[in-house]
């Protein structure tokens, strides 16, 4: 095959592509606003989305992308609905219907359905103003009409682009407004590189009596005992009132070693490294690696909210890279 470069092609896609983004940033209006605040409000159904083709096909991700932020929601898809699948809508649920004519005919028995059912609130996400969708929605969120990309203008793809964006901005909008965060985002994706990217501190941490904690005054030999019994390679030193006044390591033993032959006879808090780094148990496990790699330890202690003194874990180096975390 003669050697042809496709660079432009793609250049020119991605071009046509980003101005029908432009053209649905600027079409954002206050329907905008009710559809969120519908989203928000449905407290005992469902967001269910819904679309034929390429839009059915956006609808499934969107739908996926509500449900990893919370929001109950799943796709069914607008031709099924009229062989059965329309009682998986019922009252209390929102419906998002997605087409880009809003004259699908697989529509058409959907809105009637909803139409009967006054508890069902229907979005559409739609381009023609006088479709029937548009006009049987409680909420329409107008898409502008767009050149897509490719000859002809007849392969669906700035359509099928605005779409997607729209429902990533509803979705996003909601979680915004709950103040979903990193570690509610966590309950949803336990497995994967992901879910191993969103482990916290607590997910790993050694804790309770698997700590090994010694007092500040006792002699090294019986540190140097503890220390085996554990094999944590790690020594958390506390003061009589239980607060954590120290660290010390297997390198830190090492060294001292190397200077002092009689190390046993050492009391710990004369050989411990005061004050040591800390972190709250709700920290990402992959913020307390680069703890570790920017101040070149391979442990810390773990504490709870402001509460330094007050050891609850530790966290290793190898908790952490055994857990698949970089």
């Amino acid at each position: 095959m003669k050697k042809k470069n496709f660079i432009p092609i793609a250049k020119e896609v991605i071009e046509t592509e980003l101005k029908s983004l432009k053209k649905l940033k600027s079409s954002i209006n206050n329907s905008f606003n009710k559809a969120v605040e519908a989203i928000i409000n449905c407290k005992n159904g469902k967001v269910i989305i819904s679309g034929v083709g390429k839009s059915g096909i956006i609808g499934k991700k969107i739908s996926s992308t509500f449900a990893s932020v919370g929001i109950p929601s799943f796709f069914v898809d607008a031709a099924a609905c009229s062989h059965g699948d329309l009682g998986q809508i019922s009252s209390n649920d929102i419906l998002i219907l997605i087409s880009f004519s809003g004259e699908s005919a697989e529509l058409k028995n959907i809105i009637q359905y909803v139409k009967r059912n006054k508890k069902i609130t229907l979005i559409s996400i739609v381009s023609k103003k006088n479709s029937i969708l548009y006009k049987s929605s409680d909420i329409s969120l107008l898409i502008p009409n767009v050149l897509e990309a490719g000859p002809g203008n007849i392969v669906p793809s700035s359509s099928t682009v605005v779409q997607l964006s729209l429902g990533d901005a509803l979705a996003i909008s909601t979680m915004n407004y709950r103040k979903f965060g990193k570690l509610d985002f966590k309950k949803f994706h336990p497995s994967g590189s992901l879910g191993a990217k969103l482990k916290t501190v607590e997910d790993l941490m050694i804790k309770g009596n698997n700590i090994p904690f010694i007092n500040e005054n006792i002699f090294m030999k019986i540190a140097l005992k503890i220390m085996n019994k554990f094999n944590q390679g790690v020594l958390i030193v506390r003061n009589k009132k239980k607060q954590t006044s120290g660290i010390i390591s297997d390198g830190d033993i090492k060294r001292i070693s190397e200077k002092n032959s009689n190390i046993k006879n050492l009391i710990t808090k004369n050989i411990m490294k005061k004050n040591p780094i800390s972190v709250d148990r709700d920290m990402l496990a992959a913020q307390a690696l680069s703890i570790m790699n920017s101040k070149k330890v391979t442990c810390l202690c773990v504490h709870n909210k402001n509460n330094r003194k007050k050891t609850i874990g530790i966290i290793t180096i190898h908790n952490i890279l055994q857990a698949n975390i970089r």
